[in-house]
């Protein structure tokens, strides 16, 4: 079931977020299509609200897609926000939290992005040479976030690089 919420009135719709043992979190956003407010709104706030409510609601197990790089240090805004982002999500103290930190990630979108298209297309051939290096397809991702599930690793906090995803997508 696909449930569409209004994600700035979020907390109204807690009991969506009721029942569920494991969350994934895949929300994101660019700067171009909604300005540095927007995606810091997007990528950081709702994300991190959401998880709030999956806890909440009891889940045990929350999957997080950040991006590597990933840093709260960072001086360019998309890695400072996913690493922020990161961090929140840990502190809201959930059984096993699982975060993925794809490189570029390779998908087909509905909406046109020439740039990205044209350095797609590149990654791809570079991918024929270094598979786990510079990108990954989003089935991969998607792949290895259930395979975590199937089989989480050890600890509390466990972090998945662009070479780990590879491996676990494939498994």
């Amino acid at each position: 079931q696909v449930v569409v919420e209004d994600f700035e009135r979020l907390g109204e719709h807690a009991a969506t977020f009721q029942g569920h043992d494991v969350g994934f979190c895949c929300l994101g956003t660019t700067r171009a299509k909604a300005g540095a407010d927007g995606f810091v709104r997007v990528d950081r706030d709702y994300v991190a609200r959401a998880a709030e409510l999956a806890r909440a609601g009891g889940c045990k197990h929350f999957l997080l897609q950040s991006s590597r790089g990933a840093d709260p240090s960072s001086p360019f805004l998309y890695l400072r926000v996913k690493g922020e982002v990161e961090n929140l999500v840990q502190a809201v103290g959930f059984d096993h939290c699982t975060i993925l930190r794809p490189a570029v990630l390779l998908c087909k979108r509905q909406e046109s992005r020439p740039v990205e298209w044209i350095t797609q297309q590149f990654l791809r051939v570079v991918a024929l040479v270094f598979p786990t290096v510079y990108s990954v397809p989003v089935e991969t991702v998607a792949r290895a976030m259930v395979a975590n599930v199937l089989q989480p690793g050890k600890g509390k906090v466990e972090v998945l690089e662009n070479r780990a995803i590879h491996e676990l997508g494939k498994a």
